[in-house]
């Protein structure tokens, strides 16, 4: 499983569905559809500043986080923004293998 956050904003519409419905209820939608593709959820925070929501989910592959997003950005009531988490441990193997690149100054 791989993990990721998404970092939401609200549009509009979106903001109007929260004010309607309340957060208990877009935060029980979102672990539906993330579990309805094998994923879990880590954590669901609505947030100050930048983003409007961040949650952190584990995910079985990419094809179904990349089928997460489409659904829900094609639903209008938000922008996502979708990042890789890595462990230490991923990066400690990645950092021991063998990339053949040259820089452009090299």
């Amino acid at each position: 499983m791989g993990k990721y956050m998404f970092q939401v904003n609200y549009t509009l519409d979106g903001i109007r569905g929260v004010v309607d419905k309340g957060g208990s209820a877009r935060e029980k939608a979102t672990r539906e559809a993330i579990e309805s593709l094998g994923g879990s959820v880590d954590c669901f925070y609505y947030a100050f500043g930048e983003n409007d929501l961040v949650i952190i989910a584990d995910f079985p592959d990419a094809v179904s986080v990349a089928a997460l997003t489409l659904a829900v950005s094609a639903g209008g009531g938000v922008t996502v923004k979708t990042t890789v988490l890595l462990t230490p441990k991923e990066i400690d193997k990645a950092a021991k293998k063998h990339v053949a690149y040259r820089p452009p100054s090299g």
